[in-house]
């Protein structure tokens, strides 16, 4: 396995020590890794916090936006950073499990044997530990999506996910564009599956991209996820051999 962990964080200073041991840990089987945290213009201790780090994980990288970005141009910088064909990003407030990195892996390799052009593995958190109002929200919106965009995704607000660089690099670029990576993904003519990961409380702190900043990218982006897909055309390609007479 040679991966690159891509870890957006907007002001996530008391969570980054200890999310960092967990996907060091997670990654020691590994052949190659390494952990990109994309701090996305934070302005607590977060660059503090990751400088020391840099000194105390070998495998660890940081890139700093100057100014907030976004969660989805947080993700885009790390994957355009990564050195490695292969993409894990989970959220930087430690509710996924990177304990589940090496098994979306080995799902995503075993099952491209099977599933052709399967790009991704999404996280299903099918038992959440959020609030009642992020749950109810969260539950709307997938069923929405879902329902317009046909991405049969049951959770694709999960940030824990495996794909290829080379693909997600291959996807068109929009701010928001991490909630509608599947859909992006079935309109380029790939697959994706959804595997049940592990989902924890948050310990420390409260979300940085808020449930109202989630709705509004629903409300004004999903038009345009759907013109996307109407305006696409996926090719059956079949190369015509000459035969001698």
């Amino acid at each position: 396995m040679k991966i690159s962990v891509v870890v957006p964080v907007h002001n996530e200073a008391e969570n980054i020590i200890s999310l960092i041991k967990e996907i060091d840990t997670a990654m020691h089987q590994a052949e190659a890794y390494e952990i990109i945290y994309v701090d996305d213009g934070s302005t607590d201790q977060t660059p503090t916090v990751l400088a020391q780090a840099l000194k105390d994980f070998k495998a660890l990288r940081v890139i700093r936006h100057a100014k907030s970005c976004g969660q989805s141009t947080a993700v885009h910088t790390g994957v355009k950073q990564a050195i490695y064909p292969y993409i894990a990003t989970l959220d930087g407030d430690g509710q996924n499990d990177p304990a589940d990195i090496p098994g979306l892996y080995n799902v995503l390799i075993k099952k491209s044997e099977n599933i052709t052009n399967l790009w991704m593995v999404a996280g299903w958190r099918n038992k959440r530990y959020d609030t009642a109002w992020r749950l109810f929200s969260s539950k709307v919106a997938n069923s929405i999506r879902s329902s317009l965009l046909g991405d049969n995704t049951p959770d694709t607000g999960c940030g824990l996910k495996v794909f290829s660089r080379e693909h997600f690099l291959s996807l068109p670029y929009f701010n928001h564009m991490h909630r509608f990576l599947p859909a992006l993904i079935l309109r380029a003519g790939g697959q994706v599956i959804s595997e049940p990961v592990s989902h924890r409380s948050r310990t420390n702190g409260v979300s940085k991209y808020g449930t109202l900043d989630r709705l509004w990218a629903g409300i004004t982006d999903i038009a345009g996820v759907i013109w996307l897909q109407k305006r696409s055309k996926i090719p059956i390609i079949e190369e015509i051999i000459k035969v001698d007479d």
